[in-house]
């Protein structure tokens, strides 16, 4: 007879080994992720963070309990482990160790919670958690805005909403900015069409979340939701023709791909002021142009290192902004809380070391995933590379992907895209074959 003592621990093991646990661990750690700005803002920081260490703690839990299931040769990508080795090696030279080890932990503990999903979810089961949690923070979001700009007609500044919605924007939702609000929505859109191609909710459905995303994503009014939104059209156009081109074709297919998006880049960057005067972006190039100008003299005293991993440069309204980013805000009179971009941020943070080691992260899952997407039956896999595209198009104009909710979507996607393609698992099979009696490639 098995006492209660001794059935307890077993029950609670089988509870975080349950699909229903994962789920909603899920939807709790995403919800938390895109509600960040609206808990910090009401509930107060200590209450946000204590969330996340609370789901990180339920998440290595999760780990434990599952870790028969788990293999060290897909647990987490080399390049992510690189560079948070970098960043937390930043201590050392910062001058600022508090700023850095809290902006360290900071990102680990964002990066742990997308670890834990990606290893306790699939690509569907992801998308549809994801579709979830965007459908009501987009929606509270229309809710907000509605109720400051059309029923009581005043802004809500502890949430950075303007009211404007009656004006047709620009709006902010919950997410604090426009620029954020509509990377969001487009993030909104890939998840949503996702769902409504694998069938996974209904048509009503589908066609609201997707009216709804792209509503806001138009009153948000984001010089950036246009760039998006082409460059990820053109990334879903590249990747159908890749999906209907026969297996022998695919590989020729992908370097005529690659060539197109290399001139494509080139022309754009020759074009960059006619294409700036058309968005009618020129005063917030202007300032960012500025700004990364200012970087780039800064990082040449310290080309490798950086100056040491801060992630935002003020974590609240009353903070200081460690050195050497209040002289830098000095110098050009404003109050900048990044650098606008996530590739000059990391650079002036971490040096190019730690630049070389983000660019690998990004290229090597962006690599991965869109060859699986390409060469798998199911739509789903297209989730993964075309939420890379809008996560990568995105640090450009801003640094969102290195706090918060969307460093844990890169991660979630960098973890994905290891999870189908690993070179350490291609090594295990070449040292498995060579070990082995089997016939060598083509013996047969």
């Amino acid at each position: 007879m098995t006492s209660a003592g001794d059935a307890t621990p077993g029950t609670i093991v089988r509870l975080l080994q349950s699909a229903d646990f994962a789920r909603a661990f899920t939807v709790a750690a995403l919800g938390t992720a895109f509600a960040a700005l609206l808990i910090g803002r009401t509930a107060g920081p200590v209450t946000l963070i204590a969330i996340v260490v609370a789901l990180d703690v339920l998440g290595v839990a999760v780990l434990i309990a599952r870790r028969d299931e788990l293999t060290p040769l897909h647990f987490a990508p080399t390049s992510l482990l690189a560079f948070l080795a970098w960043t937390l090696a930043s201590v050392l030279w910062t001058f600022d160790e508090g700023s850095t080890l809290s902006a360290w932990l900071e990102l680990f503990g964002w990066g742990l919670l997308a670890l834990v999903i990606a290893h306790v979810r699939d690509t569907l089961q992801t998308v549809r958690a994801l579709g979830d949690v965007l459908r009501w923070m987009l929606g509270l979001s229309l809710a907000v805005e509605i109720l400051s700009g059309v029923l009581l007609d005043i802004p809500f500044p502890f949430l950075g909403v303007a009211g404007d919605i009656a004006q047709g924007g620009p709006v902010q939702g919950v997410f604090g900015t426009r620029n954020m609000l509509g990377f969001v929505a487009v993030m909104g859109l890939i998840t949503f069409a996702i769902e409504w191609l694998t069938q996974s909710i209904s048509l009503r459905l589908s066609v609201f979340s997707l009216t709804l995303a792209g509503l806001l994503a138009v009153l948000s009014a984001s010089p950036t939701v246009l760039v998006l939104a082409v460059m990820v059209g053109v990334a879903t156009l590249a990747l159908g023709i890749v999906r209907r081109a026969a297996p022998g074709r695919r590989r020729p297919t992908h370097l005529v791909i690659a060539a197109v998006v290399a001139i494509a880049l080139a022309t754009a960057y020759v074009l960059r002021h006619r294409i700036i005067r058309l968005l009618d972006a020129a005063s917030d190039f202007s300032t960012r142009a500025d700004l990364w100008n200012e970087i780039l003299d800064w990082v040449r005293p310290r080309p490798v290192q950086g100056w040491g991993w801060h992630g935002t440069w003020q974590r609240g309204a009353g903070e200081s902004v460690p050195y050497p980013f209040n002289v830098i805000n000095f110098t050009l009179d404003d109050h900048h809380a990044s650098a606008l971009n996530s590739y000059f941020d990391v650079l002036i943070q971490v040096g190019w070391a730690g630049l070389l080691l983000f660019g690998a992260l990004c290229a090597v899952a962006m690599v991965r995933s869109w060859l699986v997407a390409g060469s798998r039956r199911s739509v789903v896999h297209a989730w993964t590379p075309l939420m890379l595209v809008a996560l990568l198009v995105d640090s450009m104009f801003e640094s969102f992907t290195l706090t918060g909710v969307g460093w844990m979507m890169l991660v979630v996607c960098a973890v994905r895209a290891g999870q189908s393609r690993s070179w350490r698992e291609r090594i295990r099979d070449v040292v498995d074959r060579d070990g082995s009696q089997d016939p060598p490639w083509g013996a047969r």
